[in-house]
């Protein structure tokens, strides 16, 4: 049960991010470089979580 709320608190992050990004991104005086970063972490967690429900599927 660990797992499932490690992926859920993960994809938690995973929205925020995307929350952020999409923030960003409307606003006129957003950081392209910040927006990256944001996005790369964003990524980054999607890997995570599917990784971690790759090893739950396989157990």
């Amino acid at each position: 049960m660990a797992l499932e709320s490690h992926i859920a608190e993960l994809r938690d992050r995973h929205r925020a991010l995307e929350q952020e990004i999409d923030s960003q991104v409307h606003h006129p005086s957003s950081d392209d470089l910040h927006i990256a970063e944001l996005k790369k972490q964003k990524l980054r967690l999607k890997e995570e979580i599917e990784r971690l429900n790759g090893t739950r599927d396989a157990a």
